[in-house]
């Protein structure tokens, strides 16, 4: 009789993660199986189950950990920054400079399909928005962009930095360099975002 495979990960969940996002960039966000994954994290086709209850579960998870970093950049890029609308204007590339540096994740924050039912980990990309919600409101407050509806602008702001990103990661614009790709953005923003003065 065989004996059973020991068990060897440290951390089972931050593995099938890796395992998950490695295998999305091959496959993308809705080709993949739950037992696909624990093969390729070296486990038995049951391991997932003590961390994720279903596929949506890993998916959510992914998301959570894709919206976390993408709000460390934000807040990194705009770090150090007097200006309120710099402070926009860079939270605006960082949020580029995320997607080109984790399109896996990218893709599912943003190409998923919409889980049917609310995640907990859903509280990491509603973090994300409220601090672009903050960038903008600091620029309103200090009359770097017109007053009116908060969210609204938000919206403009995120569509914009949301469009460049997308046609980067899946290769539709014409540069072929990271710093080409974000000295396009800063035209956009540049060009787009109505200031207040």
């Amino acid at each position: 009789m065989r004996r059973a495979k020991p068990y060897h990960h440290g951390n089972l969940r931050e593995a099938l993660l890796e395992a998950a996002i490695r295998l999305i960039a091959e496959v993308g966000p809705t080709a993949f199986t739950l037992r696909e994954v624990a093969r390729r994290a070296g486990v038995s086709h049951n391991a997932p189950y003590r961390h994720f209850h279903d596929r949506d579960d890993l998916m959510a998870a992914v998301a959570a950990q894709g919206f976390g970093e993408l709000t460390r950049a934000m807040i990194e890029a705009a770090a150090g920054k007097s200006d309120a609308l710099e402070r926009l204007k860079c939270a605006g590339l960082g949020y580029v400079t995320f997607a080109l540096r984790r399109p896996q994740h990218f893709t599912v924050m943003f190409d998923a399909p919409v889980l049917k039912r609310k995640h907990p980990d859903s509280a990491a990309g509603e973090e994300a928005f409220a601090t672009l919600l903050n960038f903008v409101k600091d620029c309103q407050e200090a009359g770097r962009l017109p007053s009116g509806d908060l969210r609204e602008m938000a919206l403009l702001a995120w569509t914009m930095v949301h469009g460049i990103a997308k046609l980067a990661i899946t290769g539709r614009l014409p540069f072929r360099s990271r710093s080409e790709v974000l000295r396009f953005g800063e035209f956009v923003i540049d060009q787009s975002l109505p200031t207040g003065r």
